[in-house]
């Protein structure tokens, strides 16, 4: 069957039309509207993950997620599947040299976001913070109810997580903790409830910013050194060193000090009393650390404040972490200034693969 035939006009109209096409298909493309930002997840387990009958995986997790294709092009790797408790110091250091080598070899890669169990979130975040060389960020996130409960709140904090790490405003601010629609410095936060939603809370410093429905948005920023202004380059790391936390109680001995140094520890960090007060003759098992090339670390366990260094050694103070010791010995007491016991430990443990320098040591902790 024969088409109608083309009228002399429209035969005339056709390299115009041909023209039109040619010039508007080009703008056409530069209408269509960018990308959304490359994201990463790596999942390393933890609540978030840990259903009835069985752990969810990257993929899933990032299936659970609604409207995520609006916020970013989402990417996934399983490096782990277990609960936070669970994860080694090994570990630790397979993930941040595995960040540091995304970053390094991926260059259009916005952000990288890691799933973790929420008891031992923020140290892993704060190891992270530390060793991650690249201003990019990495936000750690997690939830309180497992998959398998109502109210589960993993997916939104999940959806909070990638679009933080999509954010140009989250570049240089550090390691973040994103929960319940709150960010947090890695360096600052901390769990403070065993059960409640809003247990991720930065005593006394505040949070750094909200995930809202229409934007993200940050009311201060991080001044310590972190990531990309970091001496402590994750992308070498090979092992940490042993440092174990001693708590202060009343009437405690020294020798559960005595027996980590003699067990291997290279450092202590003594959660002291109130301004860094020791009990019991647990001075006695300081002194035995110090003699022996151990590393030791004041810190508090109320929660907050700070332990200020000490530098004169005029006098032997009668109260305080430095009660009872002699001169010669101060300057081998490191202050964790305002520090939690457990990041302080893993501040020590990254100083150690450095240097035995108590001095050198000292200024790690006023600058971290």
């Amino acid at each position: 069957m024969r088409g109608r035939p083309v009228s002399h006009r429209a035969r005339r109209r056709l390299p115009w039309l041909l023209l039109a096409c040619i010039l508007w298909l080009p703008a056409m493309a530069q209408a269509q509207p960018p990308a959304p930002p490359r994201v990463r997840l790596l999942a390393t387990g933890g609540t978030i993950s840990n259903r009835a009958g069985g752990r969810l995986t990257a993929a899933q997790l990032v299936e659970l997620i609604p409207g995520l294709d609006r916020y970013v092009t989402p990417e996934y790797e399983q490096y782990s599947n277990l609960a936070s408790s669970y994860l080694t110091l090994d570990q630790w250091v397979g993930l941040t040299r595995r960040i540091n080598e995304l970053f390094r070899t991926d260059p259009g890669l916005a952000g990288i976001v890691v799933t973790s169990g929420t008891d031992t979130l923020e140290e892993l975040a704060y190891f992270l913070d530390l060793t991650v060389h690249s201003d990019k960020p990495v936000v750690v996130v997690g939830s309180m109810r497992n998959p398998s409960t109502l109210g589960y709140e993993g997916a939104a904090n999940l959806l909070d997580a990638f679009r933080v790490a999509a954010d140009p405003e989250a570049r240089g601010k550090g390691v973040l903790v994103v929960l319940n629609d709150e960010i947090n410095a890695a360096r600052d936060v901390t769990k403070t409830d065993a059960l409640r939603l809003e247990t991720f809370q930065a005593r006394g410093y505040g949070v750094l910013g909200y995930v809202d429905r229409d934007r993200v948005t940050f009311s201060r920023t991080v001044l310590q050194r972190h990531t990309a202004q970091s001496e402590f380059d994750g992308s070498t790391l090979t092992a940490l060193p042993r440092v174990d936390v001693l708590w202060v109680y009343q009437g405690a001995s020294g020798d559960l000090i005595k027996a980590a140094v003699d067990l291997g520890a290279r450092g202590l960090v003594i959660a002291g009393a109130g301004a860094g007060a020791t009990s019991g003759t647990q001075l006695d098992g300081i002194a035995y650390a110090l003699e022996h090339g151990v590393v030791v670390v004041m810190t508090t366990r109320t929660g907050s404040g700070r332990i200020a260094p000490f530098r004169s050694p005029r006098a032997v103070p009668s109260r305080g972490p430095l009660a009872g010791l002699t001169p010669p010995e101060f300057d081998d007491f490191i202050a964790g200034e305002d520090l939690a016991p457990v990041k302080a430990r893993i501040l020590l443990m990254l100083a150690l693969t450095k240097t035995h320098d108590p001095a050198v040591i000292q200024r790690m902790f006023e600058q971290y």
